[in-house]
């Protein structure tokens, strides 16, 4: 009898019959299960890794000082950061060019954790496809911009920094005083 069943089942394609029976179900009800992407965009985490971007402060400098701590943690080795001295502040430091390759990035996150200043943020970018790889190398200019669409509400500049800033005004209208070679 369970052979008669089994051999029944087998003919009529009992498996393929309740899965149409289920697709017609959910087509007849009316309710749309499927997402309909360019037109709907999905909900993303807050957890979402996408693009790295760079963020400036409330006033619109950036928060970068070139320390490249990021290059040494990214472990897939996509960024490069070449740093410089401010000409009108010599003991501050800046990327002076800032490259990204997304085509060998792996958002893992890593640079956004070892960045010491919080200039790095994952952005909830996904939308990277395109028909020349080149365009996929990303610049300051790049990342800066993304970093302000993504990220609006900016960081204060902190005080201290200020503080520094006009001591170092100060100093430099009086005159730095020069050190004399041999003298002990």
């Amino acid at each position: 009898m369970k052979l008669k069943q089994s051999l029944f089942k087998t003919i009529i394609f009992s498996e393929i019959l309740k899965g149409l029976q289920l697709t017609f179900k959910h087509l007849l009800k009316g309710k749309v299960i499927t997402q309909q992407y360019p037109h709907q965009k999905p909900t993303l985490p807050d957890g979402y890794r996408g693009v790295i971007v760079h963020l400036r402060y409330d006033d619109g400098a950036e928060i970068c000082v070139g320390c490249s701590l990021c290059e040494a943690a990214c472990p897939s080795h996509c960024i490069t950061v070449e740093s410089a001295e401010r000409e009108d502040f010599p003991q501050k430091r800046y990327a002076k060019r800032y490259i990204l390759d997304v085509t060998k990035c792996v958002f893992c996150g890593f640079c956004v954790q070892a960045c010491p200043v919080d200039a790095l943020a994952s952005s909830k970018e996904y939308e990277m496809a395109t028909t020349d790889k080149r365009t996929l190398m990303m610049d300051k200019e790049a990342m800066l911009t993304l970093g302000d669409q993504y990220f609006p509400i900016r960081q204060k500049r902190p005080q201290y920094s200020e503080d520094r800033f006009s001591l170092f005004k100060q100093m430099k209208e009086v005159g730095f005083p020069l050190a004399k070679k041999g003298s002990s």
